[in-house]
């Protein structure tokens, strides 16, 4: 019986050793998409300097903050 529980066990830890292994494809996935959308904005045209202020800004005011002046700004 405690062979039947060890493999039981070594079969759930593979599970979860494949689950990881597509939790890191998803957010490789996910960071290429959101790559792609801001290639798409145009931002990686803009010059470092200009991109690196942009990011700062985003950064000290907040995502959600950024998201609600643009809106209110268009």
């Amino acid at each position: 019986m405690a062979k039947s529980l060890d493999a039981e066990m070594a079969a759930i830890e593979a599970e979860e050793r494949k689950l990881v292994e597509r939790r890191k494809a998803h957010q490789q996935k996910v960071r290429e998409a959101a790559i792609g959308t801001v290639e798409k904005a145009g931002l990686f045209k803009l010059p470092h300097d200009r991109l690196e202020r942009i990011m700062t800004a985003v950064k000290t005011l907040g995502v959600d903050e950024v998201e609600k002046r643009l809106q209110a700004s268009a």
